[in-house]
């Protein structure tokens, strides 16, 4: 239901390095839109193009179903949402990973418009509280992360490493450096073919399907390791056509937040089971506080209710299985 920002992306991959064998389309929408679109602008003979039935369609099933159509003779799979344009070595960087790390199940790269990272500057002093540095580079730290060190909730571990009560650091800086990881965004995200005789994108995740890709890289860790290289970059513009109302998206974030939780540590300790749940308390909170003070009142009292909600019935669940 993007069929504008479709077309950006498939410009900016005819442009690439080394341009993908193939490019599969599986397009979810419910109409004929995003089709009508490739084929005025020439670029339907490019792709292989499929428009899914309500059985195959939801973000967790289309990748399911993309990845049946490549072909036998691929080795990588790169899946990109459609509103992102990937600079014009990004194929190649992430071909470089797995050569470079032959051990890598999986490779991504990191979003250009999310990264707030910036080279130190010498002689200038950062605070702990206010920047957090890596190899050279610091960013400065948003309201949630500042809150969360206040109360002790935010983890030492590098970005993208999973503690035991989850709710990681995220974003690295464009370094040129790769770095080992846990987990990466999908919407960016590669793998070995191979991997997918193993495993598949869960079918837990209906829809908009917020942490799937969470999700995908915990099992994939069974297969072998993942990787972000940062030299691999993207925009993502974040298209705001076809995502869910905010009280959904609150309920998501803490539903789906807890079952990634649980399959990354099945049988979490005490400590983790509080800090987990104050983390989704106080994140909750800070989103409710964009009530007063951000420019989408609505859309924050809704996301905050729906975390709320989630939170809520995943505790009364809880406590019924006990019994």
């Amino acid at each position: 239901m993007r069929p504008l920002a479709l077309k950006t992306l498939l410009d900016s991959v005819q442009l690439q390095t080394k341009v993908p064998k193939q490019v599969v389309v599986v397009d979810g929408s419910t109409n004929n839109e995003t089709k009508t679109i490739l084929e005025q602008s020439g670029l339907l003979p490019l792709v292989d193009y499929f428009l899914v039935d309500k059985e195959n369609r939801g973000l967790t099933r289309q990748r399911n179903f993309g990845v049946q159509q490549v072909t036998a003779s691929i080795d990588l799979v790169c899946f990109l949402d459609d509103d992102i344009v990937v600079e014009k070595d990004y194929f190649e960087q992430l071909e470089n990973t797995y050569h470079q790390f032959p051990d890598a199940i999986g490779a991504g790269g990191v979003d250009m418009v999310e990264n707030k990272y910036f080279q130190k500057q010498p002689g200038r002093a950062y605070s702990h509280f206010n920047f957090y540095e890596l190899d050279g580079w610091v960013a400065k730290e948003s309201s949630r992360y500042k809150a969360r060190k206040l109360v002790g909730l935010l983890p030492s571990l590098p970005p993208y490493i999973i503690p035991p009560y989850s709710h990681g650091r995220t974003g690295l800086p464009p370094n040129g450096k790769i770095y080992p990881v846990e987990h990466f965004m999908g919407g960016i995200g590669s793998y070995k073919k191979d991997l997918f005789n193993h495993i598949g994108f869960s079918k837990y995740f209906e829809g908009y399907g917020l942490y799937e890709d969470f999700d995908f890289c915990v099992r994939a860790l069974a297969y072998g390791k993942l990787y972000v290289n940062t030299n691999a970059r993207v925009w993502h513009h974040h298209e705001a056509a076809g995502r869910p109302d905010m009280n959904k998206y609150g309920k998501m974030v803490v539903r789906n937040g807890w079952y990634v939780w649980r399959m990354r540590f099945p049988k979490p300790g005490m400590a983790a089971r509080f800090k987990w749940n104050a983390t989704v308390l106080l994140l909750a909170f800070i989103r409710l506080t964009n009530v007063a003070t951000g420019p989408e009142r609505k859309n924050a009292l809704a996301e905050f209710s729906g975390r709320v909600a989630a939170w809520s019935q995943l505790l009364v669940g809880r406590r019924l299985n006990r019994k």
